[in-house]
C-alpha cells in the first residue's frame, strides 16, 4: 500500500484543504482538490508502468527516450468518483474510460449493507493496466464489486485501487480480497463509525463536490 500522507509533499496541503468543514462549502474547490490528488496519484503509478523507448525528431536532432508503452483504463465509481478521476484522466490524457454506478443497499439486522450496482460501461480490459477510483474506501466492498464486475471485460494485467481516504479496516478488507490489486490512498484512518463513515474521514464527498442528494 502506497500512501501520500507519509511523505512531505503539497499533497498533504490539498488532503487538510478536502478535510477542513470551512474549506469545504467552496465546492470547487473541493472537486479541484480532489482532481489535484488524482494527477499526484496518476503521477506516482506512472514510475511502474510498462516503458517502451521511443526515438524523438525535434527541429535539431533526435532523442531516444522512454515513454508509456500503452494508456491505462481508467474506471470511476459514479457520482463522488468524478472529480478523482478527471484528475487520473489529466495525466492519462488518452486513456480507455470505464463508469460504474454502484451505491449502498438496504441496511439489515446487524446495521451491515450490500452494494448495489445499476449501471456499468467499459472497453475491453484483457491484458491492460486497469486503475479504479472512489475517493473514500471505507468497507471497501464497493471496490471489491466494482474490481469483479470488471473482470467480466477482460482479465487486467494489473490493477490500481486509487482512493483519497480509507479507513484502516477498508484498507485491510481490500488487501485480503483483492491481493493482486496495489493501493494508492492519499491518508489512513482508524475508525468507522456506526454508519460506516470514515473518522475523522471529510464527510460525504459526492455531496460536497455536487451537493445534496434525496
Amino acid at each position: 500500500m502506497y500512501i501520500l500522507s507519509e511523505n512531505n509533499s503539497i499533497a498533504n496541503t490539498f488532503l487538510a484543504q478536502l478535510r477542513d468543514e470551512e474549506i469545504q462549502k467552496d465546492r470547487m474547490r473541493f472537486r479541484r482538490n480532489l482532481e489535484r490528488l488524482g494527477e499526484i496519484f496518476a503521477y506516482e503509478i506512472s514510475k511502474n508502468l510498462p516503458q517502451t523507448n521511443k526515438v524523438i525528431k525535434t527541429n535539431l536532432g533526435k532523442k531516444e527516450t522512454s515513454v508509456m508503452k500503452e494508456p491505462p483504463v481508467l474506471v470511476t465509481i459514479l457520482r463522488a468518483g468524478l472529480p478523482l478521476h478527471q484528475g487520473l484522466l489529466n495525466y492519462f490524457d488518452t486513456a480507455d474510460n470505464s463508469f460504474i454506478g454502484a451505491y449502498r443497499g438496504v441496511r439489515d439486522s446487524k446495521e451491515d449493507f450490500d452494494i448495489e450496482m445499476d449501471y456499468i460501461s467499459s472497453p475491453d480490459i484483457q491484458g491492460r493496466t486497469l486503475i479504479i477510483c472512489d475517493p473514500m474506501i471505507a468497507t471497501g466492498k464497493s471496490i471489491e464489486k466494482a474490481y469483479h464486475a470488471m473482470l467480466r471485460f477482460g482479465v487486467p494485467a494489473r490493477t490500481y485501487i486509487v482512493g483519497a481516504i480509507a479507513s484502516l479496516r477498508g484498507a485491510r478488507f481490500v488487501q485480503s480480497r483483492m491481493p493482486e490489486c496495489r493501493l494508492y490512498i492519499g491518508d489512513v484512518d482508524k475508525d468507522l463509525n456506526s454508519k460506516s463513515y470514515i473518522v475523522p474521514g471529510l464527510g460525504d464527498a459526492g455531496d460536497l463536490a455536487f451537493g445534496l442528494k434525496n
